[in-house]
């Protein structure tokens, strides 16, 4: 068995215009880690209940390259498909993904409910990129895992240029905007909005839990590597 704290091997899978995933989780693990990327193909448009169904499948043909390869663990990082396809469909993603590559699999819709449960957190608040229909689509995903969504603020990008030109920096502020204190944690969906360096400023800020989606896929790939064999 691994320890926590040693090397972790991922097999990341992000869409293909993801800048940010690998370098961030990468920030996450324990030192020596290392991140084998997959790219999934897709247009500029943002992903919608119609054209999801062909991208997972992409994806999971895409997951079998990882079979034989030297790698612990499988993470999943586009979280808005996961949200789209809601609870049952992103842990059907997982399942394929561990069939086509005999790995252990990690989604990070479904890391971003295992921590907030974890954390005991009932009421949160949310910050995206996201447009509306997918923002409704997270909370109807939180709320299966008994969580309620009592803030939320989204950039509402309208296409993936537009989110990859969201800045840390912007994250932040607004983060920094939602006083709201009728929540207990404070949530940054989607793996494309970088957050490596102000989670723990924003905590000291708020005086409360702050967890990003890279940050909980990265705890949540430690944790099932570490319960795997090494090979």
């Amino acid at each position: 068995m691994m320890k926590m704290t040693e090397p972790v091997r991922v097999g990341l899978m992000v869409p293909i215009n993801n800048t940010t995933m690998e370098r961030e989780m990468l920030g996450w693990l324990p030192a020596g880690s290392t991140c084998t990327t997959l790219r999934i193909p897709r247009g500029k448009g943002l992903l919608t209940p119609e054209s999801v169904p062909a991208y997972k499948a992409a994806a999971v043909e895409l997951g079998a390259t990882f079979s034989g390869l030297p790698i612990d663990v499988i993470a999943y990082g586009c979280t808005a498909a996961g949200f789209i396809l809601g609870p049952k469909g992103d842990a059907e993603i997982a399942r394929d993904l561990a069939a086509v590559s005999s790995l252990p699999v990690v989604t990070t819709a479904r890391a971003m409910v295992d921590a907030l449960q974890e954390a005991g957190a009932r009421r949160i608040a949310l910050l995206t990129p996201y447009q509306d229909s997918v923002n409704a689509r997270i909370q109807e995903f939180l709320a299966a895992g008994g969580i309620e969504v009592g803030c939320i603020d989204s950039f509402r990008a309208v296409d993936v240029d537009a989110l990859g030109r969201i800045t840390e920096e912007e994250v932040e502020q607004r983060a920094r905007a939602m006083v709201d204190r009728e929540w207990d944690t404070l949530f940054i969906a989607c793996s494309q909005l970088p957050t490596l360096n102000i989670v723990t400023p924003l905590e000291r800020y708020f005086g409360k839990p702050v967890m990003s989606s890279i940050q909980v896929t990265a705890r949540y790939a430690m944790r099932r590597a570490a319960a795997q064999p090494k090979v």
